[in-house]
């Protein structure tokens, strides 16, 4: 195979989890070019990828369908030997068919997949067993017999570190607090709270895109702690990685961030609220931790991508989790250095 195309347009947490495809796929087929199709506005994730030929990008928010078929008139002239599409919906399904690759791989809950030539079965668990979004999509390689790779990978370069050397003088945690769901989110209070518990030795830097900033002020504005300093939208998404990777803790989410942090291999504890680590979004990192309630709540999960709101109206999954839990991985840290 000589051109290959993955198709993931989703967000920037799903992209991240299909980064393995890339990394196995040019483990196999070292001489193969490999493109990557992705929507507008994440595509600085990979910046000078060293395996990745070019990355074609679909602004879905202006001129959408124009867009649309300028990338399938594109995609058609490259005559791909094959295409992976990720995603399970009809657009991307579309593309995939009329693309005219000589072979197609997608899941069976894509509209479009009777087209494709090999379809593969989305599952969330098999032999009792819960699946990592990053084992199912590395399913759609099986028929290939390539080799998985599982972790995902993205690769700062030397100038995302040096623009960041800056806030690396002393020990530091980061938090990224927020979310696109309110019911994936810990709440503003409890991250206050957290702040004003940590250890003097530590800056805290909290992380996020320009829109977090108005949530990180309000953190920043309502703790104690002098040594938060808000980086909010100061950032591009590699210098995030990149200080996250030297941090003595990253504190997140069931979010993109936590998949930022498990790109570099970055030490991270994630707190699900609403949703749960058996919907195959957990972190991936080597020193990685899942926090949770622990009281059995029987409205938990209440959706499977978080809610506006929660429908019982006390959000029990998030404000149950105690300051102490988050606490104890820094306990945890000392004792195992």
């Amino acid at each position: 195979m000589k051109r290959i195309l993955v198709i993931q347009t989703a967000s920037i947490g799903d992209v991240i989890l299909a980064t393995p495809l890339v990394e196995s796929l040019h483990q196999a087929l070292p001489d193969a070019k490999i493109d990557f199709l992705l929507k507008k506005g994440i595509e600085p994730l990979f910046e000078n990828h060293p395996f990745l030929n070019e990355i074609i990008i679909w602004d879905k928010a202006n001129r959408k369908y124009k867009n649309y078929f300028k990338i399938l008139f594109k995609i058609r002239k490259k005559s791909y030997d094959l295409i992976v599409n990720v995603q399970r919906f009809s657009s991307t399904g579309l593309l995939t068919v009329l693309a005219g690759s000589k072979q197609t791989i997608g899941f069976d809950k894509n509209p479009f997949s009777f087209f494709y030539s090999t379809r593969v079965k989305h599952l969330f668990s098999t032999g009792g067993e819960d699946l990592h979004e990053v084992d199912r999509n590395l399913e759609l390689l099986h028929l290939l017999q390539i080799k998985p790779f599982r972790s995902p990978m993205l690769y700062p370069s030397e100038n995302d570190y040096a623009g960041i050397k800056k806030y690396k003088t002393n020990p530091y945690i980061c938090i990224a607090p927020a979310s696109l769901w309110f019911t994936k989110q810990f709440p503003v209070e409890k991250w206050v709270d957290f702040a004003n518990a940590l250890p003097e030795k530590f800056a805290t830097f909290l992380i996020g895109s320009g829109s977090d900033r108005e949530l990180c002020d309000r953190i920043l504005s309502d703790s104690d702690n002098s040594r938060v300093i808000n980086l909010a939208g100061n950032l591009s998404l590699l210098q995030t990685a990149s200080l996250m990777k030297d941090a003595e803790m990253n504190y997140v989410n069931d979010s993109a961030p936590q998949h930022l942090a498990s790109s570099v291999n970055a030490p991270v504890t994630t707190i699900f609220c609403s949703t749960i680590p058996a919907f195959g979004f957990g972190p991936l990192s080597e020193n990685s931790k899942v926090i949770e309630t622990q009281e059995q709540l029987d409205c938990r999960p209440c959706g499977f991508h978080g809610l506006r709101s929660c429908p019982k109206k006390h959000f029990r999954c998030a404000v149950t989790i105690t300051k102490e839990q988050l606490l104890d991985r820094l306990t945890d840290e000392r004792r195992n250095n």
